[in-house]
């Protein structure tokens, strides 16, 4: 098994760069999720470290071989994608080795591979049945399973979880994540979804238009973004951002109806900010006068009120325990100072002075 390095790595579709010159370093063993809007490049970069998609310019290593220009057989790369493209009149067994099989591998060693992959995706009892017999989770299960028999030195996964139900997707998202523990590959995943890429990274990438804004382990984003935009997409529910006006270190922001002291360079007098905190970081004074709930959503143990305050501009506010805000209530809200990210207006870069 081996790390990826990626080298100012560009992709071009003609005139039209979508790849802006990467560079990221992906340790041996290391699972790692690409994550971020749709047409952020993604699943493009993925596909190009599979070979399945030409590298305009730059250089792609795997382990200490460049594979830049090579074909995908060559790369010792294996892929699960969002489609499980199972060969419907083969039994799972046979689906597994069919790759071993067309490369003229012997007949025991694919017996022993495809048991051995078998045993760490606990598809045993499935190995007689065709995909039909199949629910969606189990035939993503043979088609991991298929890449494990392999014997790759990095897994490639292309949102593999997009077709399954909400249940399946918390199932299979466990089972990936063990089956990290249990083979120690380094994995890469390319997921929309930011709570699969918080629960199962090692290490995350945002990407946005082709570029990377931040890498850092899931709790490291989570706390200290670089940007606005990485703050913004890292969490669910997303962080709440309303203006605010800097004034002799101080922060202004009526949409949370309160002012913080001290938060900022005395440079920024006068300019506009954006002031962000997280609902968890937000409580809810019922005795105050500033916002109107307007709904609260309740999951069980946890709800979240959404409140629009006097200035228009909505936040979001956890809420536990059992008492609940009413919707159209008016309440006020308190933020701890020290909870709170600010953000320059213009350019989005964090402020942290």
């Amino acid at each position: 098994m081996s790390g990826v390095t990626l080298n100012k790595v560009i992709k071009r579709y003609g005139d039209v760069q979508v790849i802006h010159g990467i560079d990221l370093e992906i340790n041996d063993g290391e699972f790692c999720v690409f994550v971020g809007p749709s047409g952020c490049g993604k699943s493009t970069l993925l596909r190009m470290v599979a070979g399945l998609e030409e590298t305009t310019d730059g250089q792609i290593n795997i382990g200490t071989r460049d594979v830049t220009r090579m074909d995908p057989s060559e790369r010792g790369v294996a892929m699960v994608f969002q489609t499980y493209a199972l060969y419907p009149h083969m039994t799972v067994k046979d689906n597994m080795g069919f790759g071993l099989k067309m490369n003229g591998h012997p007949k025991a060693e694919i017996e022993k591979k495809v048991a051995e992959a078998t045993r760490i995706l606990k598809l045993e009892e499935y190995l007689d049945r065709k995909p039909s017999a199949l629910s969606g989770g189990q035939r993503q299960r043979v088609s991991i399973g298929r890449a494990i028999v392999r014997g790759p030195e990095v897994f490639l996964f292309d949102e593999p979880l997009s077709n399954l139900d909400a249940e399946l997707r918390v199932e299979m998202r466990v089972e990936i994540a063990r089956l990290h523990k249990e083979i120690g590959a380094t994995m890469i995943y390319v997921t929309h979804d930011q709570v699969e890429a918080m629960t199962l990274a090692d290490k995350i990438v945002v990407l946005r238009l082709g570029n990377i804004e931040q890498v850092g382990a899931p709790m490291d984003l989570y706390r200290d973004p670089d940007n606005k935009f990485v703050a913004g997409f890292i969490g669910s529910p997303a962080m709440n951002f309303v203006d605010g006006v800097a004034n002799g270190g101080n922060v202004s922001a009526p949409g949370l109806g309160a002012s913080f002291d001290g938060l900022i360079s005395t440079a920024y007098n006068g300019k506009a900010v954006s002031v962000g905190a997280r609902p968890e970081h937000i409580t809810i004074d019922p005795n105050g006068d500033t916002h109107i709930v307007e709904m609260t959503e309740s999951l069980g143990g946890v709800s979240f009120a959404y409140l629009a305050s006097d200035t228009g501009e909505r936040v979001i506010v956890e809420e536990r325990g059992d008492e609940r805000s009413a919707e159209g209530a008016k309440v006020g809200i308190h933020i701890d100072a020290s909870r709170i990210y600010l953000f320059d207006a213009e350019t989005e870069a964090r402020i942290r002075s």
